[in-house]
């Protein structure tokens, strides 16, 4: 396997339900030397303690407190935190494939992108009903400025980063919709572009607890979004963009 380290930026709250099982899939496919930064941002059910656990067994478990600010922040807090070479999003209730790791490092190499997406399974609560056999497919994902900006097509928790990123993408604007859009455009727009790898290495669990919606806005809603995200893109220098390496 590729030698750089990873880490995996994890945004929690509230998530006692399923966080367990999600903690355990990631960590069994990290080496030693890798790191999983979990960013809490004031749960109030047993999540914390869920997560102390974890953090006094396994070293490479690492806890913080996010800024209570919402979900878009506490990935901030999390990636902010992160040490690695490549740094994996992930929500806390779904569930990755034994190789996922394995295969989004051969796919940087491979694709000498500094953005890999990969596909997923979308499943009902119980983390086996299969809802769709491909997000990619019921999103029409794809790389692109325009194409992203108009419908985002981006999935954070399939999404894996190359450090370098780190100052282009910090900090994620308050008035965005999500930070996988952020993410993933100013990647398009500056770094060369995105990869988007059709392998389905996640089940995405749906719930009613999701801090996401895969639904549509109201009109205003959605014109108000791309407004907002066009006017903080037009903000970023495209010098923090220069000199960035995998």
């Amino acid at each position: 396997m590729n030698q750089k380290k990873i880490s995996v930026a994890l945004a929690s709250y509230n998530g006692q339900a399923y966080i367990a099982q999600q903690i355990e899939s990631i960590l069994q496919n990290l080496r030693p030397q890798d790191e999983l930064w979990i960013s809490d941002d004031g749960s109030l059910d047993n999540t914390i303690h869920i997560l102390a656990e974890y953090q006094k067994k396994d070293a490479r478990v690492h806890l913080c407190q996010g800024p209570g600010q919402g979900v878009k922040q506490n990935f901030a807090n999390a990636i902010s935190h992160t040490t690695g070479d490549i740094i994996l999003l992930s929500d806390q209730d779904d569930i990755w494939a034994d190789n996922k790791v394995e295969r989004v490092l051969e796919a940087f190499e491979t694709s000498k992108k500094k953005l890999v997406v990969h596909d997923a399974a979308v499943v009902k609560a119980d983390g086996q009903t299969q809802l769709a056999p491909s997000f990619f497919k019921l999103r029409g994902s794809g790389a692109g400025v325009l194409k992203n900006i108009w419908k985002n097509t981006y999935i954070g928790c399939c999404m894996a980063f190359s450090a370098s990123l780190k100052p282009l993408i910090l900090p994620i604007p308050e008035d965005i919709e999500m930070h996988d859009q952020w993410i993933g455009v100013l990647c398009d727009q500056y770094a060369g572009g995105s990869y988007f790898l059709p392998e389905t290495l996640i089940r995405y669990r749906r719930h009613d607890a999701n801090a996401s919606a895969m639904k549509h806005y109201p009109l205003g809603r959605m014109i108000k979004n791309r407004v907002n995200f066009i006017r903080n893109l037009k903000r970023v220098s495209p010098s923090k963009a220069q000199g960035m390496e995998m």
